[in-house]
């Protein structure tokens, strides 16, 4: 008997759930990532185990299937033209903020284990009819939009039990929003980005809601134009509207930062599109900025 006690004490351990701290990603094309693979540090290059990652299968508006994935280990792969059947996952060539996201988060936590939600679709907007969208009303065709595809994300991912495959289940407790989006808004209409501090705000409630943490600290990623544009040079007409839109919501919002390092990047030909240091960059800088916020918020 006395030996079946220590048997079991010794393994107990081994059987407790592990709590995981979760951050969403979510946003258009430069949180999907157009990061090129080949071009990171050797550092970047083997998968991390100590983070996992759960990335919903990007897809447009009206199609089913979108937000399936599985949970893996953080490495490249997981940036434009990702996708998963939610049995298995297909690479891509490409990597997003995610990356550097995830090693530098959890230097971060070195006392708390990380995990990482993410959703994003190249091109999708908060206002309603603006191609790809998060509207949460969408009353198009049969209703399926972006949000749809975020509200399926996080179910696929919180259901499953045990994410690290130690076969124990895991405790997720999510820790932040970070949102790369914008651009798509500001570049539709005068109307369109006129809309977008409440869009975002709208958003951003119902975010927090879907992930029961309405103190959930949220960290946004500026807007850049190119100024690539071979007429007027603005890629982006209302740039400057979306701009001040996502300064007013971070002004308005005592859990909420805004990431500016955007500024300093250049962009890719397509005028869009950032280059794959940027990527590691603003994965960096969002890191560093949640982080803040959940001291100041004290939701660490």
């Amino acid at each position: 008997m006395i030996r079946l006690i220590l048997l079991l004490l010794l393994i107990s351990p081994a059987l407790q759930a592990k709590t995981y701290k979760v951050y969403y990603l979510g946003g258009q094309s430069n949180m999907e990532g157009f990061g090129n693979n080949h071009e990171l540090p050797e550092s970047y290059q083997t998968p991390l185990s100590d983070v996992k990652i759960f990335t919903g299968n990007p897809m447009p508006d009206f199609k089913r299937d979108g937000g399936l994935g599985v949970w893996s280990s953080l490495q490249p792969g997981m940036g434009l033209n990702y996708k998963s059947d939610g049995k298995d996952i297909i690479l891509s060539g490409h990597f997003g903020p995610e990356l550097s996201f995830g090693h530098h988060i959890a230097a971060l936590n070195k006392e708390h284990a990380v995990a990482i939600i993410k959703y994003a679709l190249g091109g999708s907007a908060l206002g309603y009819g603006v191609g790809n969208n998060w509207f949460p009303d969408y009353r198009r065709g049969n209703g399926i939009n972006q949000y749809d595809h975020f509200l399926s994300t996080l179910n696929n991912a919180f259901s499953k039990a045990d994410i690290d495959g130690d076969g124990s289940p895991d405790k997720l407790v999510p820790a932040g929003i970070i949102w790369m989006q914008g651009e798509s808004d500001a570049y539709d209409s005068d109307i369109t980005a006129h809309r977008y501090l409440e869009n975002l705000q709208r958003t951003m409630a119902l975010f927090r809601a879907a992930l029961r943490a309405p103190e959930l600290p949220v960290v946004l990623g500026k807007i850049t134009d190119s100024e690539m544009d071979p007429e007027d040079g603005l890629r982006m007409n209302w740039g400057s509207v979306v701009q001040q839109a996502q300064l007013d919501f971070v002004e308005q919002d005592t859990c909420a930062a805004l990431v500016t390092v955007t500024e300093s990047f250049t962009h890719l030909d397509d005028g869009w599109h950032y280059h794959s240091k940027d990527y590691l960059t603003l994965g960096n800088e969002f890191a560093n900025s949640v982080s803040r916020l959940e001291r100041q918020c004290g939701t660490q």
